[in-house]
């Protein structure tokens, strides 16, 4: 039986058992299952892998996808460059790290947006997958400043958004786990009233299907997306990962 999984925590809120089990279900995978493991510690990785027989492969999640790097024997250059790790490839006691984020959200933005020329984004958070998502936005030649609770050299905090901010960068893309079940009546202190019918939000927070976020968003007129489809597509991602020869 192979063994594929999800480590982070908490993880009442993903869908990822769900998807892989009705993926394999659908596509008639045979001796393969997927499990949650939650796991508060990411030193507790290790112990994980050598108590689970046949464990092939594991995608990462908060908090983990920039603190388990330096426990992985080897880094898929993308992901090192990135600076975080989404998808852990387990062969011969050996572990890979590999970001499947970064093509999720990119392909999914890309949908979004048809025309990108001239955009740019605010990027709230500053975490694993707004590493992900920066890199997409670099590749995809969106200009963005980051946002966060604490003011830095790279980032901006939510107090400093005023109207001329908020007006020059008409995407904005929450990666952080604001308003995420179940904690559904939270989002991220942006001005809302500032957003306009010319504005893009989009949140990497699936579950619930529409947040607060998006939600507060909408009542502007703002074209709003959520994480669902990135969620899948990079999950196909990772098994493309898991299953590649080395």
């Amino acid at each position: 039986m192979n063994v594929y999984g999800l480590i982070g925590y908490p993880l009442t809120h993903s869908f990822s058992k769900k998807y892989f089990t009705e993926k394999f279900e659908r596509e008639n995978i045979k001796n393969s299952r997927y499990e949650l493991f939650e796991i508060r510690e990411v030193s507790e990785v290790k112990k994980l892998v050598d108590s689970v027989k046949d464990l092939r492969g594991l995608n990462v999640t908060i908090p983990h996808k920039q603190t388990v790097m330096p426990l992985l024997d080897e880094i898929d250059a993308a992901a090192s460059r990135i600076g975080a790790v989404n998808v852990i490839k387990i062969s011969e006691g050996k572990l890979k790290g590999y970001n499947s984020d970064y093509y999720g959200f990119r392909e999914s933005l890309k949908k979004f947006i048809q025309n990108s020329s001239g955009l740019r984004a605010l990027v709230l958070g500053t975490g694993g997958a707004a590493k992900a998502v920066s890199a997409a936005l670099d590749d995809m030649n969106i200009s963005y400043l980051y946002v966060s609770r604490q003011k830095s050299q790279n980032a901006l905090t939510y107090q400093d958004l005023d109207e001329k901010i908020i007006q020059q960068h008409q995407l904005i893309i929450n990666t952080t786990p604001s308003g995420m079940y179940p904690s559904v009546n939270e989002c991220p202190d942006i001005p809302y009233s500032l957003i306009t019918p010319a504005h893009y939000l989009y949140d990497l927070v699936y579950n619930p299907e529409e947040t607060l976020f998006m939600l507060n968003g909408k009542k502007q007129g703002a074209q709003v997306k959520n994480g669902l489809e990135m969620l899948y597509l990079q999950a196909e991602k990772a098994w493309e990962i898991w299953n590649q020869k080395l």
